[in-house]
């Protein structure tokens, strides 16, 4: 019975097939000629038949042909000129295929300027190629301009391919490794070091890490070649460079070539505490430059200013600019809920210490900055088993509370941006309030000011920003060091490849010292932050919505408070352990 069925099954779905097959060629039979013709170079554009394609192409008539047609039969063409069994083919039905398209009085689309630009390099023309860019009545994009600025670069015509650039900027187009690679290259075949040096931090500013094949061999190329010994000066101040280094973040400084004579070039490995292998040099943290840091406070203050009422944000700004004094802010929120998802968990007030306490102990006796919403203050402080911890935080100046309505992440992520401080927290910040602000500098400073944390078995342990940052970095002695993509495990960086360039003579002018980051005890990047003069112990006034006792707290729900007694720098209970960070 069962094989009854399965044979009958079988018979129907073969029917069904034949039926479908013969419904498609009978559909096929039916077609128009446009419908077909369109079929017929779909398919050609998918097989890339360059040969069939022409063959529809010189079959067809112009009433067949529109738009899209045009631009495929293009594609097929520019696509095509990489073979050499083809480029001929391609390059002569290209051209005519692209005035016939004009001919017609069919206005090229960003899609066929490209093809024809790309067809125009391919012959060595960047002069057409870039004409048929400045030409286009739309915005055109970076592959519109990789066709004459890649020709101009190859023909080394640097000066051809800076004014590619320079219109590329005009309208908003950013240029990519593969783009800069080229401009360094030919900037450095034509001896222009200036050029070199600034597409070296154009680089800088666009990837993390450079690719071995064209980029770090075109950097390579240049500091082994002759121009590169002439370039740069001997007599320079150390001080103009460190503040340099300084306000623009650290890792590098912009002021130009140091010193005189040959380089050394070497590919090493860096330590995991940021030390070169090749050179002996401590890398730096690299942080967003100064400028950066007051765009970044300004985008945040600016959101938090929309979507907060606008009295209480504004007040937090001004007590944040009289006691804006802490290496570390805290998300209270974020340690107090951490792992607490079970049936007795809540908000744990003893995780929130740990941390508190041994963020003190870190920074040499100067207390963090909590920010806490309200409303979870309000449930400690009822909490009689809570109530006298939490009056030792308020009486230490450590809490900062968010009013009622409010979201706690605008005021936490204000303070670690305005006062450059450290920001405590696991939040990953992929929010929707976060990609408000973009990433152009968001991650390289949440990279270097970003605390995470741990709780093993009740013991806390500290995940300190690295102590160096992967990245392109110019030293102050005028030595480069360039990590190259590709070779290195996500988990072990010191695995990765660095071009270590070196100027000895530039060196003999500095005191002999490597650069270095400055590093707690342990090895981890404090950068500037222990810099900071202790806090001054005061109390705060009571106006404006700032208090410094539980009853004032208490009848100020709507408003942000800071909990502030008298600022004392004095060391935690004995009772409370300290844990070690890693």
């Amino acid at each position: 019975m069962d094989d009854t069925i399965a044979t009958t099954t079988t018979a129907a779905a073969a029917s069904a097939g034949t039926t479908y097959n013969n419904n498609r060629n009978k559909k096929k039979k039916n077609q128009t000629p446009e419908a077909k013709f369109h079929s017929d170079i779909t398919l050609c554009s998918k097989n890339k038949d360059l040969r069939a394609a022409i063959s529809l192409y010189e079959s067809a008539t112009s009433q067949r042909l529109n738009q899209s047609h045009f631009n495929t039969l293009l594609y097929l063409c520019s696509n095509s000129v990489t073979d050499p069994s083809l480029k001929p083919l391609a390059l002569t039905y290209g051209f005519r295929i692209y005035d016939h398209m004009l001919s017609l009085h069919i206005r090229p689309n960003e899609a066929s300027i490209t093809s024809a630009a790309r067809l125009a390099a391919a012959k060595g023309d960047g002069d057409y190629a870039f004409g048929l860019v400045k030409s286009m009545e739309i915005a055109p994009r970076l592959r519109t301009y990789d066709p004459a600025l890649m020709c101009f670069c190859e023909n080394l015509e640097a000066e051809k391919a800076y004014e590619v650039e320079e219109h590329m900027g005009k309208v908003g187009v950013s240029l990519e490794e593969p783009e800069l690679a080229a401009l360094l290259k030919v900037s450095s075949e034509t001896g222009n070091g200036e050029r070199v040096y600034g597409y070296l931090h154009k680089l800088r500013n666009v990837v993390r890490s450079v690719g071995d094949s064209t980029t770090a061999k075109a950097i390579e190329d240049w500091f082994c070649g002759e121009k590169a010994r002439e370039v740069g000066e001997v007599n320079w101040e150390l001080e103009r460079v460190e503040k340099a280094v300084e306000k623009n973040g650290g890792g590098w400084h912009g002021l130009g070539w140091i010193g005189k004579g040959d380089w050394v070039v070497k590919r090493a490995n860096v330590d995991s505490a940021g030390r070169c292998g090749g050179c002996g040099e401590q890398l730096a943290c690299v942080d967003i430059d100064d400028a950066e840091t007051e765009r970044f406070a300004q985008s945040v203050a600016a959101l938090a200013l929309e979507r907060e009422v606008k009295a209480n944000f504004s007040e937090f700004q001004d007590w944040l600019e009289k006691h804006g004094d802490f290496q570390f802010i805290v998300d209270g929120a974020n340690i107090g809920l951490y792992q607490q998802n079970f049936a007795d968990g809540g908000f744990s007030v003893s995780q929130l210490d740990a941390v508190v306490k041994e963020l003190y102990n870190w920074s040499g006796n100067k207390w963090p900055l909590v920010v806490l919403h309200n409303k979870r203050l309000r449930a400690l402080l009822e909490n009689p088993s809570q109530r006298k911890l939490v009056e030792e935080w308020m009486d230490n100046g450590i809490l900062y509370t968010t009013p009622t309505g409010s979201n706690d992440d605008w005021y936490w992520m204000y303070a670690a941006v305005k006062v450059k401080s450290l920001l405590v927290t696991n939040d990953e910040m992929r929010d929707h309030i976060f990609e408000l602000l973009g990433s152009s500098f968001f991650l390289k400073w949440k990279e270097r000011h970003q605390v995470r944390y741990t709780f093993v078995k009740s013991n806390l342990k500290l995940q300190m920003p690295p102590p160096y940052s992967s990245v392109i970095q110019e030293s102050k002695k005028g030595s480069w060091h360039l990590p190259v993509a590709g070779n290195s495990s996500d988990c072990d960086e010191s695995l990765r490849t660095w071009l270590c360039i070196t100027r000895p003579s530039a060196c003999k002018g500095f005191d002999g010292a490597p650069v270095n980051a400055e590093t707690s005890e342990n090895g981890h990047c404090i950068s500037n932050l222990d810099s900071r003069s202790p806090c001054k112990s005061e109390s705060v006034t009571r106006g404006n919505g700032l208090h410094n006792s539980v009853q004032s707290f208490q009848s100020s729900d709507d408003k942000a408070v800071s909990l502030m007694g008298k600022r004392k720098e004095r060391s935690p209970s004995p009772s409370q352990p300290s844990h070690t960070p890693n």
